[in-house]
């Protein structure tokens, strides 16, 4: 089977969800079936399955203790790929496995490990962790387990009417599962190109490891002057402060030099205007009239991230609309699947939907129980009027929407950003309420991440020809998993609600979250006249960039910045844009000048470098938290 190439389109509002070509999504999908499907291969066996769910568990650990320590998660699905590889290739050998997985089998063992691992905890950390710290007293368990199962159910069954338009139609990047794609590609590889594409993944991830080795291992026993720091300041100032204090310094990781890598530089070079115009124009300008009253991350990105959600998500919803030719095509082609999975008529084109995708009849019955379980528990544990419960899983589709787009282009899920933008609304719809705020703002943060991650497994299994109703089902397996193990693990870390927000566990999202909650709570109005227009021009640049991009002619188009790159700089620190602007140089400038070499190289080296990190970052957590690194 040849390797199918992520196409470089720009951005979506190029065509507006029809393909250049003048083909339908239907007549895409067919193609891709016909051509490219590996149905002939075992992918969503029981195997697959277990070794995801154990791996998921193991990792939705380290997700935990990473999110309660510093307010971030790290990415699974390329961690889980090798281990599985591995632990595989040992069972075979020591005769507990007849055979190793294959190439799709370990795809939709990333799949349930993802989701075990991922889905279900990112609101552990945030909200739920600040109502925690508000209430001074834990969430029952027995409405915890349910409510953290609902909510990924929802993202999951949410992602499925995405993937069509984002993966088969727009061919959105998807950083990281192309990344997975080709670890698994290269961990398969047979032959000469593949060899030397497996090789460079192979040095690359060890260079990974060892960065990450040398920066955050504790032993007592290894050389201080071995160590490398976390961070490398520039020199200079702006405002009379340290360039750090703005963020503007050099992160000691190559995670994001090398997802930067495979986004290509039209989204980074939007990054990096929308970083400098934040944290080296508008921030000083804004310390210095007393607006932002503490620098660093949290600081500036406490005002900040009022103008990026609003670009990012007001472009987000314009691009959907925008796609209203699409959106009917696939209303109307669904509903003629499902008369025809009722009458038992099959066409050519319904035939490969119902062999490749999730059937209409599952995500109409999936959105209903998520939903209602949602609504339920908002109405019976947290007082939440219904109406307020059904206004947020609204919500919540479009703002997964801007969430699983912001994924596509960029490799980043701001999951933060769209809970902030729930939050915002339901401070004006009910202002006293702090129990609304943050359990409304849950259902939006918890499905998105859902989602978004789905799609990631979709776009690497899309890549190797993989069913996407078989790693639906993997997904949702893991759900169960990943559940059982994080929500008693939280009540164990956190065993009292005084550790939260203490030195032990900063817990730094939730206490944004909290932050925003007390700061709503007493109305719209208490939101800074800045943040206000912060909301307003962000929300006119995210309509004005996708439109401009749409009617300029073709050589200026392709200079206006990528309005979900410029928004999604003002939400996380200038290092990270800065690692992805500079990853994204290298690949162009290799691309320049050793064309044939980056063809062949960059994914692999990106790929390897990402997995080779992100596995010595959970070995580390792991033995920090077992408390084997003194």
């Amino acid at each position: 089977m040849a390797p199918i190439k992520t196409m470089d389109r720009g951005d979506p509002s190029d065509f507006l969800g029809i393909d250049p070509t003048g083909k339908t999504p239907g007549q895409i999908e067919l193609e891709w079936f016909q051509e490219h499907y590996r149905g002939d291969m075992p992918q969503l066996t029981v195997r697959a399955v277990l070794i995801g769910s154990v791996l998921g568990g193991l990792m939705s650990l380290s997700n935990l203790y990473i999110g309660l320590k510093t307010g971030w998660a790290v990415g699974i699905a390329i961690t889980a790929c090798i281990l599985s590889f591995s632990v595989g290739t040992v069972m075979k050998k020591i005769g507990m496995l007849g055979s190793n997985l294959s190439i799709l089998e370990n795809n939709c063992m990333q799949s349930t490990a993802s989701s075990a691992g991922y889905s279900t905890g990112g609101v552990m950390v945030s909200a739920v962790a600040a109502l925690v710290m508000i209430r001074g007293e834990h969430i029952p368990f027995w409405t915890l387990l349910p409510w953290t199962v609902f909510l990924a159910v929802l993202g999951v069954v949410m992602a499925i009417p995405m993937k069509r338009q984002m993966i088969d139609v727009e061919q959105l990047k998807f950083p990281s599962g192309v990344a997975a794609a080709e670890t698994l590609r290269s961990l398969y590889a047979a032959g000469g190109e593949a060899a030397g594409k497996a090789r460079s993944l192979g040095v690359a991830g060890v260079v990974g490891a060892l960065i990450a080795f040398l920066r955050d291992n504790t032993f007592s026993w290894w050389p201080e002057s071995l160590k490398i720091p976390g961070m490398l300041e520039f020199w200079g100032t702006i405002s009379g402060r340290r360039l750090i204090e703005w963020t503007i310094s050099w992160e000691m990781s190559l995670i994001m030099t090398a997802a930067g890598a495979i986004m290509g530089m039209r989204v980074t070079c939007s990054m990096l205007v929308g970083a400098i115009l934040n944290y080296a124009w508008l921030a000083p300008r804004l310390h210095e009239a007393g607006i932002i009253r503490h620098l660093g991350f949290r600081g500036i990105v406490s005002w900040s991230i009022w103008g990026g959600t609003a670009v990012m998500v007001a472009s987000g919803l314009l691009i959907f609309a925008l796609q209203w030719r699409t959106i009917s095509h696939s209303v109307s082609r669904l509903s003629k699947s499902m008369r025809e999975e009722r009458s038992g008529l099959s066409s050519e084109e319904s035939l490969a939907a119902r062999a490749i995708q999730v059937p209409t009849s599952w995500v109409v019955l999936g959105l209903g129980v998520a939903s209602a379980g949602v609504v339920a528990i908002q109405v019976v544990q947290f007082s939440i009027h219904w109406w307020m419960g059904c206004l947020s899983v609204l919500m919540t589709f479009f703002l997964a929407i801007v969430a699983c787009r912001a994924t596509g282009e960029t490799d980043v899920t701001p999951i933060g950003a769209m809970g902030k933008m729930s939050q915002l609304t339901f401070g004006i719809i009910a202002p006293n309420n702090i129990t609304a705020n943050l359990m409304t703002a849950c259902v939006t943060a918890g499905a998105a991440a859902s989602a978004a991650d789905l799609l990631t497994d979709l776009k690497s299994g899309y890549l190797l020809g993989a069913n996407p109703r078989k790693q639906f089902i993997a997904q949702f397996l893991g759900i169960f998993s990943g559940a059982a193990a994080i929500v008693p693990a939280f009540y164990l870390l956190a065993s009292s609600p005084e550790i939260l927000g203490s030195d032990r566990f900063p817990a730094p999202s939730a206490q944004v979250w909290k932050g925003v909650a007390e700061l709503l709570s007493k109305g719209f109005g208490s939101l800074d006249a800045s943040a206000r227009w912060a909301l307003a021009i962000g929300g006119a640049a995210g309509i004005i960039l996708p439109i401009m991009e749409r009617v300029l002619p073709a050589r200026i188009r392709r200079f206006v910045p990528s309005a979900m790159g410029l928004g999604l700089a003002f939400v996380i620190p200038f290092w990270n844009t800065l690692a992805m602007f500079t990853g994204a140089l290298i690949a162009q400038m290799v691309g320049i000048f050793a064309k044939e070499a980056a063809e062949r190289h960059i994914i692999p080296v990106a790929s390897g470098i990402i997995a080779g990190e992100s596995l010595m970052g959970v070995l580390v957590i792991l033995f920090a938290a077992l408390g084997l690194m003194h």
